[in-house]
């Protein structure tokens, strides 16, 4: 007889976007003429850029002849995207990376949940309230935790309330925790930290032997050049953070899948006998063996972006989003809703009305004015009483569902 992993039953709920999906699905079965306007999932909607398709383009004919076709590729990634992400995302920051620090993905949802599996089963977690999904759910999954109570919470996380009170940015807890899961921008809430923040968060990690992982998904969204956009522009963040970046929101790479991880060879952890263990070796080895690298053909499409012609047209594109989340922040605030974000990120966190539940002002906004949001709740227990609403669709739907909310 197989055994199941018996940890999966201890996830309360089905994952939260497939639960949106399931709803919507039935809305839409029984309401066939309804206009639904999708701001849930944070999907991108806007085509790939030109300088992109042109790159694919290209690539795709390489592949044709006999040399330019390539099999598999180096699994850390080619050395031209290596290079384009050492030049102009960390070089023109300040920060100097090697290439056999960067190991190029297929996604920032698949790095944050594996990343997980070089730590020891009862390392120590430490993770945002409310925060994206996947941190929590592997860890319960891989069966670092207990179960969950009443509240929500799993049994073995630390949790850290991400609140008004505090800007939706915690600050560093008083006890030693070993793994800390950081967002900047955040998803859901839309706060950025700043660099007294993150340089609270390096010390704690630092005297306490702790490794950050930051989740930097979002970068491209800040505004405010004076904000950070890696941990690493932070002292001493090299010695205990590992930082993940994904193509996905910055260049609308979510159908085309590209992200990549940073490990500076300086980041250890330590055995049961406290002989320290560089991270970057570790994952190097999971890397090589569960991971055959992403197809040349959107390497060379990642690799687009880092050309003037790419960098001028990505960067109108979240500049379009933008303007999106400047609408509905601006909107619904001017209709007395209460919203925060939107300002370094494309969502906007909006406190749910007249003392609603989350799923209930999902279901609200739904049936009478066929918006589509994100309930609070789905990303943790202080979610509650929240709704984040995303920025990603045409300016004439955005503008449709803000009518629509305050209409209804």
């Amino acid at each position: 007889m197989a055994r199941i992993n018996e940890n999966f039953q201890k996830l309360a709920a089905g994952y939260l976007f497939p639960e949106i999906g399931r709803r919507v699905r039935a809305y839409a079965d029984a309401n066939p003429d309804a206009d639904i306007i999708r701001l849930g999932i944070g999907d991108v909607t806007l085509p790939l850029a030109p300088a992109v398709v042109d790159a694919m383009h290209a690539a795709v004919d390489e592949m044709g002849t006999d040399k330019g076709f390539r099999g598999y590729g180096p699994e850390n990634g080619y050395d031209f995207l290596l290079d384009g992400i050492r030049e102009h995302d960390y070089r023109a920051r300040g920060i100097e990376i090697d290439s056999d620090e960067i190991f190029v993905s297929d996604g920032s949802k698949q790095d944050s949940g594996n990343i997980q599996e070089i730590f020891g089963q009862d390392s120590t977690l430490l993770v945002t309230d409310p925060s994206y999904p996947v941190y929590v759910d592997t860890n319960v999954m891989a069966g670092r935790t207990g179960g969950a109570d009443d509240n929500g919470y799993y049994g073995g996380i630390k949790y850290l309330p991400a609140t008004e009170e505090n800007g939706f940015i915690p600050t560093p807890p008083s006890e030693a925790i070993e793994l800390a899961y950081l967002c900047s921008p955040n998803n859901p809430t839309g706060a950025v930290a700043t660099r007294e923040n993150l340089e609270a968060w390096v010390a704690w990690a630092k005297e306490h032997d702790a490794v950050i992982l930051f989740d930097a998904a979002y970068d491209a969204f800040i505004q405010d050049d004076s904000l950070p956009r890696s941990i690493y522009e932070i002292e001493g963040a090299k010695d205990c953070a590992i930082e993940m970046r994904s193509f996905s929101k910055r260049a609308g790479f979510t159908g085309v899948r590209c992200a990549y991880m940073v490990i500076p060879k300086t980041v250890t952890g330590t055995t049961a006998s406290g002989e320290r263990v560089a991270l970057n070796q570790l994952w190097g080895r999971r890397h090589a063996t569960k991971f055959n690298s992403v197809p040349y053909v959107i390497q060379r499409a990642a690799a687009a972006t880092f050309t003037p012609e790419g960098q001028a047209q990505t960067q109108e594109q979240v500049r379009h989003y933008m303007e999106n989340a400047r609408l509905i922040r601006d909107g619904l605030a001017a209709a007395n809703f209460t919203v925060f974000g939107g300002e370094h990120a494309p969502y906007i966190w909006m406190r749910t009305p007249d003392g609603q539940t989350s799923w209930d002002c999902f279901d609200t906004l739904l049936s009478r004015a066929q918006v589509v949001g994100t309930p609070g709740s789905g990303f943790g227990p202080s979610g509650e009483g929240y709704f984040r609403i995303s920025a990603f669709n045409s300016r004439e739907n955005v503008e449709e569902a803000i009518r629509r909310i305050i209409a209804n």
